[in-house]
């Protein structure tokens, strides 16, 4: 368990702030998009009172650097990286989150599966991330530890982004595509079939299963015939619906 002392990351930090954005793209896109999303999140929260001395940057940064840390290479010769994570901080810096808690473990989460693109790491359950109090931890100061969490059921992970951004995890589950109400993505759209497709597990890893649908399933605008095994930030469209299948 490593600790960070958040006034100790000032120099970094002021760099940052002062518009040195180069410095962050050379680290990571993820941790950039991870910024922005926290900019977006935590306008005026802050700004209020200070509440918490610990930036959520900070945290972000840790996070990156507890997966590089922590890779490792498996049987088939990809590299796996920790997906569970558990942030301790003071009670004081706990508190000042409370505000933007929930959005904040978000943007974590989402920063994680970047980074894993990015550097082609592979998880092996689905990423969770959680902010826990620590009464021996001084204010300012935060520690993280990771650890590696298979998915239940031998099942690979994959998650479905909707056009909403929703988030829809597929492990263990199948989702089906159509017009009728008891579909589990069910689409009003006149060149959507009734049950139109389906997406479920094949061993590790995930299909779309086009069911015999009027105007077929594209994935990245072509069209799909029977099944066709989904990667990472494949584009899954039916009719003008579009959503994106995440590996990680």
């Amino acid at each position: 368990m490593r600790a960070l002392n958040a006034a100790g990351a000032g120099s970094t930090s002021a760099r940052l702030e002062s518009g040195f954005r180069p410095l962050l793209c050379a680290l990571d896109m993820g941790l950039q998009s991870f910024e922005h999303g926290v900019e977006r999140m935590v306008e005026g929260v802050f700004s209020r009172s200070g509440k918490s001395s610990i930036r959520p940057i900070e945290l972000g940064r840790r996070l990156v650097r507890e997966m590089d840390d922590n890779r490792s290479v498996d049987v088939k010769g990809r590299r796996i990286v920790p997906n569970r994570f558990e942030f301790r901080i003071n009670p004081r810096d706990h508190a000042g989150f409370a505000d933007i808690e929930e959005a904040l473990v978000t943007e974590l989460g989402e920063a994680a599966r970047e980074h894993a693109r990015e550097e082609g790491y592979h998880f092996m359950g689905p990423v969770t991330i959680s902010l826990l109090i620590d009464q021996d931890s001084k204010p300012g100061r935060f520690s993280v530890t990771s650890s590696m969490r298979e998915a239940g059921g031998g099942v690979g992970v994959g998650t479905l982004v909707m056009p909403s951004g929703e988030r829809m995890p597929l492990a263990g589950k199948v989702f089906t595509v159509g017009r009728l109400p008891e579909c589990s993505i069910p689409l009003n759209d006149a060149n959507v079939s009734r049950r139109h497709a389906e997406f479920r597990a094949a061993g590790r890893n995930f299909v779309i299963a086009d069911l015999g649908s009027t105007n077929g399933t594209k994935v990245n605008g072509t069209r799909v015939q029977g099944e066709q095994i989904l990667k990472d930030g494949d584009i899954v469209s039916f009719g003008g619906t579009h959503i994106r299948f995440e590996a990680s």
